[in-house]
């Protein structure tokens, strides 16, 4: 009896683990259309961690803002509503000051400098950061370099900028940089194609995909590549959900989301020069060789403004300066 009691507990405690196992459901928000960055990133993810789990884990992508804007997901991520999401750096501006650094205008020369900082100590020290909000940063894929344009007129120096209404993220940082060079910013939840088309706002500013995949070629003329701030995807989790998980299961999850991004940011950068090419094409007028110089100057003290005055948020700025010169 004793031996037959033994069996059925083991066998009971191999069906209920198997069980807790094959429960486990991310749900996955992002803002964007398929075949967008974001989502590149999320289908990748669920690509390999539901064959690395053998199933065992599914992913639920929830795209197009179907759940809401990025804030609204990350409202509901820290909520554990929903569990992961692939979010733009700028809206974690009201989460977390400390995001604050990595959109900090002219920072990175090149991709490869980004990826050694955001993927190195310094990066992981923004992850970290985000504990203290309910959220569980994994790592970074991206946007990309962003770039601005408008159908008013062509843009190569700030004066050219002078009262164009420009489209920014949510992001007190955001509006603080186009403030300085002169725009009109603008705060407006994506998508903004109608707001574009009727004139509501003049321009935007988005990496080279944006506008190709939301087609901006229609309906904007000027494009200058000023890449003025580096623009990562901060891949997160809810952090009381992560804390349910198993180290075992943390550790698939981890290692599949970077290999995810890892993988997007190749995708997103051998694209590149296609579609810079694609949206002349398509008629776009491109300002390839703006006054870069002129640009830097007028955000040159953004350092020292009230938006950094956080000891944490200034002392890891100064390092992110100093390693990227």
């Amino acid at each position: 009896m004793k031996k037959l009691f033994a069996f059925l507990v083991t066998v009971s405690l191999i069906f209920f683990s198997n069980s807790a196992t094959a429960e486990i459901k991310i749900k996955l928000g992002v803002v964007t259309k398929p075949g967008s960055a974001q989502n590149i990133v999320a289908g990748k993810f669920k690509e390999l961690i539901e064959q690395r789990s053998k199933g065992d884990i599914k992913v639920q992508v929830f795209h197009s803002a179907s759940l809401g804007n990025e804030t609204e997901i990350l409202q509901q991520i820290q909520m554990n509503t929903i569990q992961m999401g692939i979010i733009t750096g700028g809206p974690f501006d009201t989460f977390d000051p400390i995001v604050r650094v990595i959109n900090y205008p002219f920072l990175f020369k090149d991709n490869a400098q980004a990826d050694k900082i955001l993927d190195g100590p310094l990066g992981a020290e923004i992850l970290k950061s985000l504990e203290s909000s309910s959220l569980k940063g994994l790592c970074f894929s991206e946007n990309g370099f962003r770039n601005l344009t408008n159908s008013k007129r062509p843009v190569k120096t700030p004066e050219d900028i002078k009262g164009l209404k420009i489209r920014v993220m949510a992001s007190a940082l955001h509006k603080t940089v186009w403030q300085a060079l002169g725009a009109n910013p603008t705060p407006m939840p994506w998508p903004i194609y109608t707001e574009l088309e009727q004139g509501v706002i003049d321009g935007q500013e988005n990496p080279l995909w944006v506008m190709e995949v939301y087609k901006f070629y229609e309906i904007q003329k000027y494009m200058t590549l000023s890449r003025h701030v580096y623009s990562p995807h901060i891949d997160v989790a809810s952090l009381n959900w992560w804390k349910t998980l198993d180290t075992k299961t943390q550790e698939l999850i981890q290692k599949a989301i970077y290999e995810a991004a890892v993988f997007q940011r190749k995708d997103n950068r051998d694209k590149n020069a296609e579609r810079l090419r694609l949206l002349k094409e398509k008629g776009m007028i491109v300002e390839e060789h703006p006054d870069i110089n002129a640009f830097r100057s007028k955000v040159v003290e953004m350092k020292d403004m009230e938006l950094f005055k956080n000891p944490k948020v200034q002392a890891l700025l100064i390092k992110m300066i100093t390693a990227s010169k």
